[in-house]
């Protein structure tokens, strides 16, 4: 993770060299600062240290490095427990469906997101209920 860590931060010190190489084109271009631009360079720097903070934080509270991160780790050096998905459910395509439904409602018609939300809040319950009943329950 030291890795991502100091990725992370040579991008967020690319970013603000680009911002401040982009402003200082603009004013000799234009003569005026072009702000849409410059904030949007300069957030993205920014976002890249809050990720090279969170990234760095969360090593030093981890006690060190991962056995992903060690040349000489074993796969059983790794967490047996990943977690638990289910490869025949459908409930995550429908639920991707209703909340696209939602997104478009929202930027084409807002009639879109009375069909998308009661199709993703179904999706969510049946998808979070899927294990107790029928041929699955538990």
């Amino acid at each position: 993770m030291r890795v991502n860590a100091n990725l992370f931060w040579i991008l967020a010190a690319f970013f603000w060299a680009a911002d401040a190489l982009y402003t200082v084109w603009n004013l000799i271009d234009h003569g005026t600062v072009e702000w849409v631009g410059t904030v949007g360079i300069g957030l993205s720097g920014i976002l890249g240290i809050l990720i090279a903070f969170y990234v760095g934080a969360s090593r030093r509270a981890q006690g060190g490095e991962l056995p992903e991160d060690r040349v000489d780790a074993e796969i059983d050096d790794g967490d047996p427990e990943i977690g638990y998905f289910s490869p025949w459910s459908w409930w995550p395509m429908i639920l991707a469906l209703g909340t696209a439904l939602v997104f478009l409602g929202i930027a084409v018609g807002i009639w879109l997101c009375f069909i998308g939300a009661p199709l993703a809040f179904l999706a969510i319950i049946g998808w979070y209920y899927e294990y107790y009943r029928n041929n699955f329950a538990r």
